[in-house]
């Protein structure tokens, strides 16, 4: 069963710049495909994005189109989620998800593992 660890979060002001990490351990990376979630205080747990695997196709989220993308390094069994631009509403606690299959997911019930998350703060 594969294990996610979230890394990458922290406090930045709006208009700034972070990038998530997500390590997995315990599974044949190259076999997931991956996503993105995000989950502000008494709201539900969103999607941001996906990636799948082996061509790494992508699908990004409406509210984050053209801000946030998504990549994969196989290699180093970790998927990243580079976030450009955040705005306030961007402040969220973000979670890695994975699931075997070829395609992207875009909703929380087709994934089967789930990292911890990390914090993200965007000041105005």
């Amino acid at each position: 069963q594969v294990q996610l660890v979230e890394s990458g979060g922290g406090l930045v002001q709006a208009g700034g710049s972070l990038r998530l990490s997500c390590a997995a351990s315990g599974g044949i990376f190259g076999s997931y495909s991956m996503g993105w979630f995000r989950q502000a205080p008494g709201k539900e747990r969103d999607f941001v994005a996906s990636i799948s695997r082996g061509t790494g196709s992508t699908y990004i989220g409406d509210s984050v189109k053209g801000r946030f993308t998504i990549s994969r390094d196989n290699a180093k069994n970790t998927v990243y989620l580079q976030m450009n631009n955040l705005k306030p509403e961007d402040t969220a606690v973000y979670y890695c998800a994975a699931r075997s299959g070829a395609a992207f997911y875009i909703t929380r019930s087709d994934y089967a593992h789930w990292g911890q998350g990390t914090q993200v703060i965007v000041s105005s």
